[in-house]
């Protein structure tokens, strides 16, 4: 890889600027948390559940249409925010999705004035000496950067060995736009995390900073032309899978040049009709490549919405794919580290089998459940909800009767709130791609189910982890062998603690059963001598009068102890 050029983040704008866009993000946070929190939660507490219902639509589309205005005008990291929205289109409704839809397509441009003057400070020459042309008119306009069309230089273009180029050039003054922004990120996450129900399932701070570190990581262009790179050799020889290339010689920090690669964008269902190319199977193929990267790679897109994806037509021969799946923009990547990827995996299999125990022990490695969790409840509950829904797709979900899904909220709510959840820190990319991968699939395919695509990929996995059947057998029998050859000397201690009276049995609850036994007893032990003594007061008092009256005062003490016995938690 040739040598480039690393430089210094751009000059910090107006503080006043940076102030006004810091307390309007903050502002609108307040007063949709606000809005939420009354309709959401203090209305049912007081019977009005009704009302709560009966305006949530109309909310939720003035709230979607709010931030679409707000993202549009500030662009930055709102704009990502509203991306990842509009493409929950598994999860979220369509007031909010079908209003966010078009921030993909609606950043409005950067004056290529401003795009000339950075590009040509950072590559140290004039365009017109690095390209033989650069089309004015950005091909796209994203929320960090805009891209436009070039074509290398003759001897640029020999170098490189294609002639077609993609300009992709940062926004002037990103940098300190993402870090306002991360800032009032950083305070409603703070905000967040003082509510109970989020406290208790999630380290918010942590989430903020990790978004935070892959927001920075996406404004350095070098670093995402490595992740290209990477990307690319671990699809090498796949023929369901292109990458552009990366032209090194005119790439620095905010500028980066590669093969111009655009093609048919992967939700444009008619385009693709018209070159013969079905979505269904699109959206069967783009759902494995993602599996693909998570679940096998290690390595994986975590943006890749429709914006980011194409689908370019190619010359095959006969029974072979004719088509191509083209990621864009590795800016944004996430690694699943070896450990998490074994959870998944078992999540995976559990899922596409339907194992609600197996789910949940899963579940528990990934680290979302706390080791020590009671998880039966739990088991139960995955179990019911695979009877019932398992096996439909999303499609499927929406025509199921509103009110079975309420029943079975209310049945095992209770049993979600009780468990110790917690959402490790690597967790936020993993559920943004799989949460984009869902959208995408089901904006091309309607009727797309999920576990169409993941059994036959479990079944692989099955198939892979057989393969290692025989070595983790051989590591248990030497594991188990180890134990044999243990267990006579330990066997042998154990009998000489018994015999010397050494031994201790702790089991917690019935710890618990006998200290309340205990207790109970004291305290019926001082009702007895309250009893006794006020008695005894009673009947001496009218023949000694200070006697009687000390017994009286005294039994006051046994009293006391009772009560206070009693309110000790058992």
């Amino acid at each position: 890889m040739p040598s480039v050029r690393r430089d210094q983040p751009d000059s910090i704008p107006g503080a006043g600027e940076g102030r006004a866009r810091y307390r309007r993000i903050l502002r609108f946070a307040s007063w949709y948390l606000a809005v939420t929190w009354w309709y959401e939660i203090m209305l049912p507490k007081v019977g009005l559940t009704r009302i709560a219902e009966r305006t949530r639509s109309r909310r939720m589309l003035r709230f979607a249409r709010a931030f679409h205005v707000l993202a549009l005008d500030l662009g930055g990291l709102m704009i990502k925010v509203g991306q990842f929205m509009s493409s929950r289109l598994d999860v979220l409704p369509p007031e909010i999705t079908k209003e966010l839809e078009g921030l993909q397509d609606e950043v409005p441009p950067v004056p290529f004035a401003e795009i000339r003057a950075l590009a040509e400070a950072q590559l140290g020459v004039p365009l017109s000496r690095a390209f033989a042309r650069v089309d004015e008119t950005p091909v796209a306009a994203a929320s960090l950067g805009q891209a436009h069309r070039a074509l290398l230089a003759p001897l640029e273009a020999d170098d490189a060995g294609l002639v077609g180029v993609v300009l992709k050039v940062q926004r002037p003054g990103i940098d300190t736009i993402v870090e306002i922004d991360l800032a009032a990120l950083r305070k409603v996450g703070g905000w967040l995390s003082h509510i109970r129900l989020v406290y208790s399932r999630v380290d918010m701070p942590a989430l903020v900073e990790e978004f935070a570190a892959t927001s920075l990581e996406e404004i350095d262009y070098l670093h995402e032309a490595e992740n290209s790179e990477r990307f690319a050799a671990d699809f090498a020889g796949d023929d369901r899978v292109a990458v552009p290339t990366i032209v090194w010689a005119r790439t620095t920090r905010k500028v980066l040049t590669l093969e111009d690669v655009t093609a048919i964008k992967i939700t444009d269902g008619d385009a693709l009709r018209a070159a013969g190319i079905d979505p269904a199977e699109v959206a069967d193929v783009f759902a494995a490549v993602m599996f693909d990267q998570m679940f096998t790679n290690g390595f994986f897109h975590a943006d890749p919405h429709p914006g980011n994806i194409f689908v370019t037509p190619i010359i095959a021969a006969e029974g072979q794919r004719p088509w191509k799946l083209t990621f864009i923009d590795f800016g944004m990547m996430g690694e699943v580290p070896n450990n998490t990827r074994s959870g998944l995996r078992k999540l995976l299999i559990a899922a596409a089998s339907r194992d609600g125990k197996g789910l949940v022990d899963a579940i528990r490695d990934v680290g979302v459940l706390l080791p020590t969790a009671d998880t039966r409840e739990l088991e139960r509950a995955m179990t019911a909800l695979f009877a019932r829904f398992g096996g439909m797709g999303f499609a499927e979900l929406r025509e199921v009767d509103p009110r079975e899904f309420r029943d079975f909220g209310n049945q095992f709510s209770e049993v979600v709130r009780s468990l110790p959840f917690q959402l490790p820190e690597n967790f936020l990319l993993i559920i943004r791609a799989m949460s984009l991968t869902s959208g995408v699939c089901s904006a091309l395919d309607p009727s797309f189910n999920l576990w169409n695509s993941v059994e036959p990929y479990a079944a692989q996995l099955i198939r892979d982890e057989r393969g290692n059947v025989v070595q983790d057998l051989a590591q248990q029998a030497v594991e188990i062998a180890g134990v044999a050859l243990r267990l006579p000397k330990r066997l042998d201690a154990l009998v000489t603690r018994i015999e010397d009276g050494a031994i201790e049995i702790a089991s917690p609850r019935l710890e618990k059963r006998v200290a309340a036994l205990d207790r109970t007893a004291k305290r019926l032990g001082s009702v007895l001598v309250f009893g006794a003594v006020l008695i005894a007061g009673a009947l001496v008092r009218p023949d000694d009068t200070v006697l009687g009256t000390v017994l009286m005062i005294a039994s006051a003490l046994p009293l006391i102890h009772a009560l206070v016995t009693g309110r000790r938690p058992s």
